[in-house]
């Protein structure tokens, strides 16, 4: 922070020096100043340069005082650089145009008053109006494109800078994720065969067939795979908050498979399909084997024993239906110590939603327990999956930082539009404006011949001045003889309208008229008949 600011000051101190060098040199006794316009001009530049980080339109007035305080036209040599570069640290600080641009209307009417009020001719106010244009406004329009630019480098780099975020973010929650899909797949997976293995383990403890230690090792076996069922639960919490992933993946087997391994561990398993189940979307084939799975792991702990019936039928929608039934199980067969953590019908139900089908499930009135799955076999995504749409809009709506993107972008192109259209518009209409008062200046410098021959050589000029049209030519055409010796003043008007030639001329020398005449294209004796 300390060396920012040093680098402002030394910034500063270095604006200061050049803003001053024009007065230094223009301003000087040298080119009929005097030292005093020098220390005052040079003293409110200092003060412009002190103020205009903090406060640039305040700066801009100060420079744009300075000019008109020189020149009623606002161009002065002197001033012109402080008006340039303050215009533009005007444009490059300050946020709004709004401010600004009143601040301009602003200069422009105090310059209108300060020419009426003086009396002198409207062209001086246009030429203030051209040199605002081109000294300040151009300045500070350059200066709000160059805001714009860097605002749009800055964007784009706080959107790297979030995308970078966003990526760590992003990797964090699939890591999260894939810890949660492995945890379910540990649970469909490990869970199933140690229920498995439980159940054999119990057909085997009361096995008449084997002696009292061979049933007792078969009861801890039992009790073996109910712990590691009860680890494996706390294993599945441990990877669904936190921790390194485990690289556990669930088998890859048909539901005939997945059936006839049951059977091999002593249930009772009737499967019925219309056929092979093959070609179907790979989220409807890992669905249906999710839901055989749990459905017969949940008939291994709650109903061991009772059959279990699993149709699968297939609809002209088309849609896969899968219903499981599985007997009440027998008195006193119930497994002890199978541990249930209660969740498998839950991560089955949302593994149904997201393959867009609908679970339901529950008890029959004989103790059974009934699951039935209806699933679309072209997968959709659920509606909470899904994208948002847009009206009017092909494709998914744009992210906040795409937006901010292209929001400084637009500020950019829109701010070098300005740069270039805002001068030639002001152009323009000025344009017009000095052509509307060229012809109102015309119409009214037309002295008409009668007046004109009223009017004689030794006259005052206040008596002549009555007899005059308002406005005169703004100098002596071309192709006029030269203006007599010794006068103070001449004056020209239009002999007509729409003509710059010929011209009447009327010089005057120490409030008095000493010539009138009519300059170019009259013939000799006219102008020497007028002459006399």
């Amino acid at each position: 922070m300390l060396r920012e600011r040093k680098r402002d000051y030394v910034t500063d101190l270095a604006v200061w020096a050049i803003l001053s060098g024009p007065v230094l040199l223009w301003d000087g006794p040298a080119d009929g100043g005097s030292w005093l316009s020098v220390g005052v001009g040079v003293g409110a530049l200092g003060m412009a340069v002190l103020v205009h980080r903090a406060w640039p339109l305040a700066a801009l007035g100060i420079a744009v005082a300075l000019s008109l305080a020189d020149s009623r036209e606002l161009y002065t040599v002197s001033y012109s650089t402080a008006l340039i570069a303050l215009g533009f640290f005007a444009g490059r600080r300050l946020a709004g145009a709004r401010p600004a641009l009143f601040s301009f209307a602003g200069i422009a009417a105090v310059g209108l008053v300060i020419t009426l009020t003086a009396g002198a001719e409207l062209w001086e106010w246009f030429t203030l109006v051209i040199t605002l244009l081109f000294a300040v406004v151009v300045p500070w329009l350059i200066g709000r494109y160059a805001r714009h630019y860097a605002q749009l480098i800055r964007t784009g780099w706080q959107l790297a800078d979030r995308m970078e975020r966003e990526k760590h973010t992003a990797a964090d929650r699939e890591r999260i994720r894939e810890r949660s899909r492995i945890a379910g797949d540990m649970h469909d997976s490990l869970g199933h065969e140690l229920s498995l293995i439980a159940v054999r383990a119990a057909a085997l403890e009361v096995d008449p067939s084997l002696n009292r230690r061979q049933q007792a090792s078969a009861g801890e076996l039992r009790q073996a795979a109910a712990d590691a069922t009860a680890k494996l639960r706390d294993i599945i919490g441990i990877l669904r908050t936190d921790g390194e992933a485990a690289p556990t993946v669930p088998s890859d087997e048909s539901v005939a498979e997945l059936v006839e391994r049951a059977r091999s561990s002593g249930m009772t398993v009737l499967l019925h399909t219309p056929g092979p189940l093959s070609g179907l979307p790979r989220m409807i084939e890992r669905a249906v084997h999710r839901i055989v799975q749990e459905a017969l792991t949940n008939a291994a702990k709650h109903a061991p024993g009772a059959e279990v019936d699993i149709g699968i039928s297939m609809d002209e929608k088309p849609t896969l239906t899968v219903v499981i039934t599985n007997a009440a199980r027998a008195e006193g067969r119930r497994l002890p110590g199978i541990a249930s953590g209660g969740t498998g019908l839950v991560g089955l139900d949302e593994r149904v939603r997201l393959a867009g089908g609908s679970l339901a499930h529950g008890p029959l009135d004989d103790g059974g327990f009934e699951l039935v799955a209806r699933l679309p076999v072209i997968a959709r995504l659920s509606p909470a999956l899904e994208a948002p749409e847009i009206p009017g809009a092909a494709g998914p709506a744009p992210s906040t930082s795409a937006r901010e993107l292209s929001r400084a972008r637009q500020r950019v192109r829109r701010g070098l539009v300005q740069v270039i259209v805002a001068p030639v518009s002001v152009l323009a209409v000025l344009g017009v404006l000095m052509f509307a008062f060229q012809f109102y200046v015309q119409s009214r410098s037309v002295l008409d011949r009668t007046q004109f021959d009223l009017i004689k050589v030794g006259d005052s000029r206040a008596d002549v001045e009555t007899r005059l049209p308002s406005h005169t030519l703004d100098g002596a055409p071309d192709g006029l003889r030269p203006e007599p010796a010794g006068v103070d003043d001449c004056v020209y008007y239009r002999t007509k309208k729409y003509d710059a030639t010929p011209v009447y001329r009327l010089c005057f020398k120490e409030g008095r008229l000493v010539e009138k005449s009519i300059g170019v294209d009259v013939p000799d004796e006219n102008r020497r008949r007028d002459d006399q």
